[in-house]
């Protein structure tokens, strides 16, 4: 059985080291309106609820259908978009998804804004998907994990700047001023990427129905199961964390935004660690952010009326999150190497189904009457779950029952690590190679991450 194509992503015009950054913090800003817009709802959830005389928990699915449009268009848009020269399809998701906000904002019921924000959601995990591999595309092979993050990067400096800025605008002017902030995000960010981002051309690509394939691989369909179930631990959390605050840890509304910062904080510090910990080892970094993040839940579902507890369990999960969310993104481009755009998406559409599923779940644990405790050990339950799939696939991959991706070099002997009763085997990262300076740069999809 011959080996699946791989595809080839061609710069035009490779930018030097300063375009190359001022591109990278093109697409950036394109996570910075997408994080804000898609974490600044559970800050305006009680502004918009008093609007619409509408429950927390009604008002949330809100949330879960942007989460579903992520889902929908990640895969549909990914796929029918193949051919389309990537700069153009990043033009044209930014644009979509600027004005799916701007009808969210003028949203005059209940009904139109649920239509709005699943609209809103759907060019969201296409964006992600592309963006990852454009920015891949411009730095050498040691650095691409690092690239990825970056990108990342500006999806969780959004809950620094972003999502309280929303939410203090939520308080001042009304909830349709956070999302005018987002519409604002998206046409600079329309302005940046037509300016910095350089075109791109793609050659030995692979059909639709091949990168369609890519997903039915265990290795790929496990790590995606994994971050949907797993990564809902922190939005059931998340979802309800304005009246958590509030009606549990005691705190005032106008506290609401400096704590959602703190979460920021906590994804950006996760993405700034991220990077170098998947360039050494992907397994070993996925692996560990899941295991920590059951236990930062425990530490949120058990504190969380303490104030200053309270605000540290949203720290260490806002870190985790970001570490697990990368950690598995680099895992799957590694397990697709010919589809990369689509398994890319689909990381961040299981993410977005796994925010549907917390906000559900999280939602229906409260509207039983449980209290707004409850859904951190609804999360607890997600994160080890997610865990144990994710351990499972690992061990799969290095016991020979799944074919492991061909590495690059020679692997360093094995190590062996332990979460409770699972065990893994872990390889050390090999050394990459020297990339040659080139007017274009090609990348093949073999060498995108390290393995």
């Amino acid at each position: 059985m011959s080996a699946p194509r791989t595809a080839v992503l061609q710069v035009i015009n490779a930018p030097g080291p300063t375009g190359t950054r001022l591109a990278i913090l093109a697409l950036a800003l394109g996570g910075f309106g997408v994080g804000t817009t898609e974490f600044a709802s559970m800050g305006l959830l009680p502004f918009i609820a008093e609007d619409f005389d509408a429950s927390i928990p009604a008002l949330a699915h809100s949330i879960s259908l942007y989460a579903l449009g992520v889902v929908v268009g990640a895969p549909l848009i990914t796929t029918l978009t193949s051919r389309v020269e990537r700069k153009t399809l990043l033009l044209g998701l930014m644009a979509a998804f600027t004005a799916g906000n701007a009808l969210s904002a003028a949203a005059p019921s209940l009904d139109w804004l649920y239509a709005a924000r699943f609209l809103s959601g759907l060019p969201h995990g296409a964006y992600f998907g592309v963006a990852a591999v454009v920015a891949s595309s411009l730095v050498p092979r040691e650095r691409r994990g690092t690239a990825v993050a970056r990108v990342a990067l500006g999806l969780t400096v959004a809950n620094i700047v972003g999502v309280p800025l929303a939410a203090a605008l939520g308080g001042a002017l009304g909830w349709r001023s956070g999302y005018g902030l987002v519409v604002l995000i998206g046409l600079l960010t329309v302005t940046a990427l037509a300016l910095f981002v350089p075109r791109t051309q793609q050659g030995g690509g692979v059909s639709v129905a091949q990168e369609v394939r890519a997903l039915g691989r265990p290795q790929v369909t496990l790590t995606l199961i994994a971050g949907t179930v797993g990564f809902g631990g922190m939005f059931a959390v998340y979802t309800f964390i304005s009246p958590t605050l509030t009606e549990l840890t005691g705190l005032g509304l106008s506290a609401v935004p400096w704590v959602l910062a703190v979460f920021g904080v906590g994804m950006t510090l996760g993405s700034l660690i991220v990077g170098p910990l998947v360039d050494r080892s992907i397994e070993k970094t996925a692996l560990g952010a899941g295991a920590v993040s059951a236990v930062a839940l425990v530490f949120f579902g058990l504190f969380a009326h303490l104030p200053a507890a309270a605000v540290f369990g949203v720290l260490w999960i806002g870190i985790m999150g970001s570490v697990f969310t990368t950690s598995l993104q680099m895992r799957l481009l590694r397990e697709a190497k010919d589809a990369p755009s689509l398994t890319a998406a689909m990381n961040h559409a299981a993410f977005n189904l796994a925010n549907a599923m917390g906000a559900f779940l999280g939602g229906a644990v409260i509207t039983a009457g449980w209290g707004y405790r409850a859904p951190a050990w609804v999360g607890v339950g997600l994160a080890l779950v997610g865990l144990l799939i994710l351990g499972h696939a690992v061990r799969m991959q290095r016991s020979g029952t799944v074919p492991a991706a061909p590495p690059a070099g020679a692997l360093s002997p094995w190590s062996t690590r332990a979460f409770g009763t699972l065990v893994v085997l872990l390889p050390e990262a090999a050394q990459p190679g020297p990339v040659p300076a080139n007017s274009s740069r090609t990348v093949t999809w073999s060498n995108l991450v390290p393995q």
